[in-house]
């Protein structure tokens, strides 16, 4: 049994005619005759009755008949499926990210070029608010950026870390035996942040325009491994994610009152059109890169 001859099963029961079936699909009267009789023939049954004038479908026909549209439509879906990965081939992905994370993008950009050789992937960094409005304006497919607890409107995201913002000073730092650390008591150190527009930074200011808190922000660096630099040398209080300071001998970590979390979401736009290449991106990113869902 082949797709041809279902193709032309239906059209002869759509028609009801063996020749308007053939004009239908652009082949010669005897080859559609030809097709349905073999596959009646392989069938061991009549799909027509051939006695009247107009053609109509015998007891065999019509039980044959949903199964053959059936198999025409499954045929059309993998065609279509086909279609989409060749666009896959010729397609593009724009990704950006922050400037500084402990996200495995190359394991993620190396298993998506692994099965998508021929896509082209750029790949930039900023700061999370240039990031989510290339998002929103669709200069980019997806990206990794800082969010709070909220996610900002017009994405779709999954959370890839998760862990709370603290401060961190020097080994010789007065605070030094401190273990908490209200926003109020940074009112006459000298803070090192990271730069306006980035995700930690919206926070950390947020936060302390809520306490009613003028804070003097001596130093920005624009990744934590600076800010940990600049903190280990006696230069001021820095506010960086905890998995920071844990990894250094040299700084001493004091938690923020009231607490602050730093969410990592791999973004993409939400409701809006997505090509093939982005959205086989997103899906490997959500296989392998999520820890838990944003809202």
């Amino acid at each position: 049994m082949e797709l041809r001859q279902l193709e032309y099963f239906v059209a002869v029961a759509e028609e009801a005619n063996f020749t308007r079936a053939a004009e239908r699909i652009h082949v010669a009267q005897p080859a559609v005759s030809a097709q349905i009789a073999k596959l009646e023939r392989e069938l061991g049954e009549p799909l027509f009755d051939r006695a009247r004038r107009e053609v109509q479908l015998t007891a065999a026909g019509q039980a044959v008949l949903p199964h053959a549209r059936a198999a025409l439509a499954a045929a059309a879906d993998a065609r279509t499926a086909v279609a989409e990965l060749s666009d896959l081939v010729r397609g593009s992905v724009t990704i950006g990210t922050v400037t500084a994370h402990d996200v495995d993008m190359p394991s993620l950009l190396a298993q998506f070029h692994e099965a998508h050789p021929h896509v082209d992937i750029t790949l930039s960094t900023a700061n999370s608010d240039a990031l989510i409005e290339g998002i929103r304006t669709g200069q980019l497919d997806a990206a990794i950026v800082s969010v709070g607890a909220e996610l900002p409107s017009g994405l779709a995201a999954v959370v890839v870390t998760d862990q709370p913002i603290v401060a961190a000073v020097a080994l010789d730092d007065p605070w030094h035996g401190r273990r908490t650390l209200r926003l109020e008591d940074l009112a006459g150190r000298a803070v090192i942040a990271l730069p306006v527009g980035a995700g930690i930074r919206n926070q950390f200011d947020r936060a302390c325009a809520d306490c009613g808190v003028d804070v003097h922000v001596a130093f920005e660096a624009s990744t934590p491994h600076a800010l940990a630099d600049l903190a280990a040398r006696g230069l001021g209080v820095a506010v960086l994610p905890q998995s920071m300071v844990r990894s250094r001998a040299d700084l001493h970590l004091i938690t923020l009152m009231p607490a602050l979390r730093g969410r990592l979401v791999f973004a993409w736009r939400a409701g809006g059109p997505m090509s093939p290449a982005a959205r086989e991106l997103v899906n490997m990113a959500r296989r392998l890169l999520a820890v838990g869902a944003a809202e």
